[in-house]
């Protein structure tokens, strides 16, 4: 099953006679809480306007756990939390699932990281987002019919902080935040700059093209490999800040063929503790 889906193909496959749930994660990363500003409010804006029947659930309060101490921004939510969500939404397995963000494509990979990771068989990102969708929007707030989806944890394709060690010594790990963060030029959100020593740089935002949509498919297994990806199972982890732009790197890498696991934790996590090693500049080690 292809991990995004296009505007034109999702219009299509909504006017069908089995259309997928679509699920609105509209988010973004924002340090206006800090200056004393309003944070951005993703169900405004879902709420002024959203895919006919998209159904929106919050990242921060059903896709990811509380935060606290060792846990990093973003841990893992609940699985039961997560059901009861996802359920409400309408999502079961026997039903395709598309999500979309407003363009930036984090917050919709975190969703279809999460869904593919719990056993869900067939979720896709709208590739660009709220963005790339020329159809209407509407207002109204659907009420789903009740889905049948049970989360249950997957064998592979999660990291923790010592897996994550592992692999940066043993095969690639990939840093998919800004590259001055990856170099402790500065942090603005967590408490030390830098990166897991062995960690290769590895921006996310570089996944994607001038209109938002990811690259193509041969162009992004060019860069991977171009960074140490052999396609060899089990040897490509990532990480970023909290989980969330690392899962943006995560379906990049699935795009290109490569199977890749997540450091949910991720930075977040890593510097919270004082003991474990910080690399800082732009060589891995």
């Amino acid at each position: 099953m292809n991990a995004i889906i296009t505007a034109s193909q999702l219009a299509s496959e909504s006017a069908g006679e089995n259309p997928p749930v679509v699920l609105d994660i509209r988010w973004q990363l924002s340090l206006a809480k800090a200056a004393g500003a309003p944070a951005f409010d993703g169900r405004a804006a879902y709420e002024e306007g959203h895919v006919p029947g998209a159904v929106y659930l919050d990242l921060d309060t059903e896709l990811a756990g509380h935060a606290g101490e060792g846990r990093g921004r973003h841990p893992l939510p609940e699985l039961a939390d997560l059901g009861a969500s996802l359920r409400a939404a309408g999502v079961s397995a026997d039903r395709d699932v598309v999500v979309y963000d407003g363009g930036q494509g984090w917050a919709a990979a975190r969703a279809w990281w999460l869904l593919r990771w719990t056993g869900h068989p067939s979720v896709r990102v709208l590739d660009g987002g709220l963005a790339a969708w020329d159809g209407p929007l509407e207002t109204d707030v659907p009420s789903p019919e009740p889905g049948t989806f049970e989360p249950a944890p997957g064998a592979t394709g999660l990291l923790d902080a010592d897996g994550a060690a592992a692999l940066a010594r043993s095969g690639l790990l990939l840093d998919a935040r800004a590259a001055e963060r990856y170099r402790g030029d500065t942090e603005p959100v967590d408490r030390v700059g830098g990166h897991i020593p062995g960690a290769v740089s590895a921006p996310t935002t570089e996944n994607v093209a001038a209109d938002g949509r990811l690259r193509p498919a041969a162009e992004l297994a060019d860069r991977f490999k171009s960074l140490g990806a052999t396609g060899d199972p089990g040897q490509v982890g990532v990480y970023c800040g909290s989980g969330v732009s690392g899962a943006h790197e995560v379906l990049a890498l699935a795009v290109a063929g490569i199977d890749a696991q997540l450091y949910v934790g991720s930075w977040s996590e890593w510097s919270a503790d004082e003991s474990r090693p910080v690399a800082t500049g732009a060589d891995p080690q």
